[in-house]
């Protein structure tokens, strides 16, 4: 699609929720725990951050850190620091403190907010163990806890009582569309994180399409869940919810019971997230106690959606819309994404048509555009692609070509009707005896057996074949899998070279804390075994 991309509705990030505040006033804005802010309060809030931001020494294009789990006090960082003029740098929640000190390292960062004491550890501790001499240590702002030498969240917000709002507003207009907002560093699912350079304007551009897509207005609710330090609880999460006048409610650690209450007190009518969080709240044995009748929207984005799941989002837990989407953070983590009243097999199975202002083509191995039907890598361009890599330009030069294209590593495909379906990871490919084999293809049938909840297939070293696939599955609550019955399924289901040579069942799957699974670490469990 090469629709006009939609218009900038402010230069800032900070200053369109300042616009939004002034828009929509004594409205709700934001929930958390007994607080309440309305947009008015709301809008005040983030001065009062960006201000402190400036009077604690943080300069247009300085770099800060910011780990924490979803809080407001996240959202008035964030705000405080962007509207600085610097870039956030948002990490991830259950990185170790070595992974936090390398991309603090990596971009620089002058200064660090951070929760202290969350799932009950010493997180700054372990990044001063980790890099003790951390340019970032030195300016530090605890959110939650406390620790010797760092300034609490109120005294981060009182420092702001000495800037005036003259120094605040000229701050901001000197914050442009094309300026770096974040520095999102990778999930790191292999190898080192690398630190994706995402826009002010680009981020206000798509989010606020996306919420209009998702129909979100003044007195819905969306309980975020998706961690912040993802575009999908920062961007898609609170960022749209806000530019839309709606209520955002930060949710800090995924509780189904939790979910539902927050559902019935808060009358919550949004919800995105991956599929297993619909899936808990669908096999919670109390579900039906809570009143879940305000439920409206949801996004269950994944590139495998059983449709039997899509069903049950609609009919079981009551959502008018049922959502789909496909994005990596390089392209400002959206580039397709369905509209309401789709039909449940497209969602299940597709990801939606493009976005308007992005272009779309399958390629083959030698850069051949491929016709409709047929799988190659999934190549990007538009307004969404990010700026680069944060000082790695050689990296940089490898994702984006010289034509401008983003080459995601993304194996997908188009129908005839333009949607597009990502079938698997470039580099998940699975060659055996010289045939490509698709992980997502085979882990779609296994998720057609409704004892499985979850499925990963994965590379292991095969002396003959070169590789094999092996399929970990892990069973629905209350569900036994028979394997042997599931591989004669698969088998009836496959080409006999795709089918994989084990199935495994597990109690659980290894996932990050953006809920991806880590199927490096089955990768190496079954290399090791090889090795052996």
């Amino acid at each position: 699609m090469t629709d006009t991309p939609p218009p900038y509705p402010a230069n800032s990030i900070p200053a369109a929720i300042l616009d939004v505040a002034e828009k929509f006033g004594d409205t709700l804005a934001l929930i958390d725990g007994e607080r309440r802010w309305t947009y008015t309060e709301l809008g005040a809030d983030v001065r009062r951050s960006i201000a402190a931001a400036i009077a604690l020494g943080i300069e247009p294009g300085d770099r800060v850190g910011l780990w924490g789990p979803n809080t407001s006090e996240w959202i008035f960082s964030a705000l405080g620091i962007l509207g600085a003029g610097a870039y956030l740098v948002p990490l991830n929640t259950r990185w170790s403190g070595d992974e936090i000190a390398y991309s603090l390292q990596k971009a620089d960062a002058s200064a660090l907010f951070a929760s202290q004491g969350f799932l009950g550890l010493d997180q700054i501790g372990s990044v001063a163990e980790a890099a003790p001499g951390l340019r970032a240590l030195e300016n530090v702002v605890v959110l939650e806890g406390a620790t010797p030498g760092a300034k609490s969240f109120e005294e981060f917000l009182a420092l702001g009582g000495g800037v005036s709002d003259a120094v605040v507003d000229e701050r901001l207009a000197g914050i442009q569309p094309e300026d770096p907002a974040d520095v999102m560093f990778t999930s790191g699912t292999t190898g080192r994180p690398k630190g994706v350079i995402l826009r002010h304007g680009a981020s206000l551009q798509l989010y606020g399409w996306m919420g209009t897509l998702q129909t979100m207005a003044p007195g819905d609710v969306n309980l975020v869940i998706p961690p912040f330090f993802h575009c999908f609880g920062y961007k898609a999460g609170w960022l749209s919810t806000f530019l839309k006048g709606a209520t955002v409610i930060p949710q800090k650690v995924f509780n189904a019971e939790e979910v539902l209450q927050h559902i019935q007190d808060d009358k919550v009518s949004v919800i995105l997230g991956p599929p297993t969080i619909y899936t808990d709240l669908l096999n919670h044995p109390r579900l039906h106690e809570f009143d879940i009748s305000s439920l409206r929207v949801s996004c269950p984005s994944a590139a495998t959606v059983p449709v039997e799941l899509v069903h049950r989002i609609r009919d079981d837990l009551g959502f008018d819309i049922v959502l789909n989407a496909y994005g990596i953070t390089e392209a400002h983590a959206t580039v397709s994404m369905a509209g309401p009243g789709a039909d449940p097999e497209l969602v299940a199975n597709f990801a939606g048509p493009i976005i308007p202002g992005c272009e779309v083509k399958i390629v083959d191995d030698d850069g051949n555009e491929l016709p409709v039907g047929e799988q190659g890598e999934v190549l990007v361009r538009g307004y969404n692609i990010m700026t680069g890599y944060y000082e790695d330009p050689e990296a940089t030069a490898e994702a984006i070509d010289e034509d401008g294209w983003l080459h995601t590593g993304d194996i997908g495909l188009f129908n005839d009707v333009g949607w597009i379906k990502i079938t698997d990871r470039k580099k998940d490919m699975i060659i055996t005896g010289g045939f490509n084999v698709y992980p997502a293809e085979i882990e779609r049938v296994i998720l057609l057996d409704d004892t499985v909840g979850e499925a990963a297939v994965v590379a292991a070293p095969d002396e003959r074949m070169g590789e094999v696939g092996v399929a970990f599955v892990q069973p629905r609550p209350g569900k036994t899998v028979d394997v042997d019955a599931l591989m004669a399924h698969v088998k009836g289901a496959l080409a006999k070279y795709k089918v994989p040579r084990e199935i495994r069942v597990v109690e659980s799957l290894p996932r990050n804390a953006s809920m991806k699974v880590l199927k490096y670490q089955l990768r190496d469990e079954l290399r090791a075994e090889a090795a052996k």
